[in-house]
């Protein structure tokens, strides 16, 4: 009996395993397309486009300028 079980689970779980991997890659696929896209976007529409990093003073002086205008 343990060994019909065994004859079972097995594929099973490799269809599930399989399914996992598939979920996760297609997903970070598309993550992928999108930050492309936004980036293109940003591009065309006359953004700044990407920024490799900002240093702490700019992001500083970004929050700063926006709570401004919030306000």
């Amino acid at each position: 009996m343990d060994g019909v079980l065994q004859q079972m689970a097995l594929p099973i779980l490799g269809v599930i395993a399989a399914a996992g991997v598939t979920f996760y890659a297609v997903s970070f696929a598309e993550l992928r397309e999108k930050s492309f896209k936004d980036l293109d976007e940003a591009d065309e529409f006359g953004g700044e486009g990407f920024k490799s990093s900002l240093s702490s003073r700019d992001r500083r002086a970004r929050r700063k300028a926006e709570k401004q205008t919030k306000s």
